[in-house]
């Protein structure tokens, strides 16, 4: 099992641009820890930095030689933690099975409003884009909704603890593990349980604040709101059945939020 405490290597080939850690590479994959605020994919035709052109740039040996970068498990521009990558075509049709057949086991760590009423529990409830089913200001924004995909997402509370702050005192670390991937899953069903993430902008106190954040950027008025200037969800552990398995812990942001504990 290889961690974040132990990073082979920490990586920028853009000198403004996050840093990842790699946590584990061999001929067949990649495993990093990206930090928040980096895209993964491109989602423009620009030269803004994502995950996917550093790691092209990083691997063009291999890029040269026949392989290609193929990532596994893609995580939210917020949202933190730990990404597989395949190097080359038959290792990324090996995840892509074990993906579907639900052997690349996934758990994330969250920071929420408020102290559940319950230690564990289980969110079974489809999700599906809003504006199939009613007006959405937000193209991309998920409701659970009878029609949409199963969603199953198990949740347990690691810690309960308060922080005096303009909106609010009592929050808790909860550990999320999804047993599907729909967009946006363990967000939506947090928020559903009453326990939206710290500084969701979409699922949080009102989704017009995303909207205020896309017009003016972030202020002051968005921090006395949201608190953090991102969501507060980390993907802190991969594993393949019986085979490997990754850990990366809390990023300073969100540790520094929890008082430091995990």
């Amino acid at each position: 099992m290889r961690s974040n405490d132990d990073p082979i290597a920490t990586v920028s080939t853009d000198n403004w641009a996050p840093r990842f850690n790699i946590i584990d590479e061999c001929e067949d994959y990649i495993v990093v820890d990206k930090p928040a605020f980096l895209l993964t994919h491109p989602t423009k035709p620009d030269h803004r930095a994502t995950l996917w052109r550093q790691l092209r740039e990083l691997l063009a040996f291999e890029i040269a030689n026949g392989g290609q970068v193929s990532i596994v498990n893609r995580l939210d521009r917020e949202t933190s933690g730990l990404i597989l990558v395949a190097k080359n075509a038959a290792t990324a049709r090996r995840f892509g099975l074990l993906m579907q057949q639900q052997q690349l086991h996934k758990e994330y760590l969250a920071v929420v409003w408020g102290w559940p009423g319950w230690e564990t529990t289980t969110v079974d409830a489809p999700l599906d884009r809003q504006g199939k089913h009613q007006t959405s200001a937000i193209w991309l924004k998920q409701i659970i909704h009878p029609k949409g995909a199963a969603a199953v997402t198990e949740f347990r509370v690691e810690r309960r603890f308060e922080r005096p702050t303009t909106s609010g005192t009592r929050f808790a670390l909860i550990r999320a593990t999804p047993k599907t991937g729909r967009t946006h899953q363990i967000r939506v069903h947090l928020a559903s349980l009453g326990h939206p993430l710290v500084g969701d902008k979409i699922y949080g106190p009102d989704e017009k604040l995303y909207l205020e954040f896309i017009a003016t950027g972030w202020t002051g008025k968005l921090e006395d709101q949201l608190l953090l200037p991102r969501h507060a969800l980390h993907s802190a552990k991969l594993a393949i059945q019986e085979e490997d398995e990754w850990t990366a812990v809390l990023p300073q942001d969100l540790l520094k939020f929890a008082g430091g504990k995990l």
